[in-house]
């Protein structure tokens, strides 16, 4: 690898962990944090498998990802649109919308983990 794709791979990560210092400063990713943390306790609790951890790891990737972009997106409305309109409330809320489904979908994963640790399921 050249000096220069060495150069772009810091670079890149240094905007990334400054993006992650803005991101951590909103309350929701902060909560997402905690609900991750919280996620593999449970899963400590319930023995769960190799595979439940990186699920749950995965889906918490996805969903900082996400929450990163709803950040964005709500800051550039506010900066578009610092007025109250639809425009600027449809956006928000679809970003809203997107964070929410991520969420339902780690709560549906660590619901059937349960469900399997009871033996209500066998797979």
């Amino acid at each position: 690898m050249s000096i220069v794709g060495l150069k772009h791979i810091f670079n890149a990560t240094q905007y990334s962990m400054a993006g992650l210092i803005v991101l951590l400063r909103e309350q929701a990713a902060r909560l997402e944090v905690g609900m991750f943390l919280g996620s593999l306790v449970v899963l400590m609790l319930l023995g769960g498998r190799f595979s439940d951890y990186l699920v749950v790891v995965l889906i918490f990737c996805v969903t900082l990802s996400v929450e990163a972009t709803n950040t964005a997106i709500e800051s550039l409305v506010d900066h578009l649109s610092p007025e109250k309109s639809d425009f600027a409330r449809d956006t928000k809320d679809l970003g809203s919308t997107s964070v929410f489904f991520l969420l339902v979908a780690n709560g549906l994963f660590l619901s059937a983990v349960f469900a399997r640790f009871m033996g209500w399921v066998s797979w």
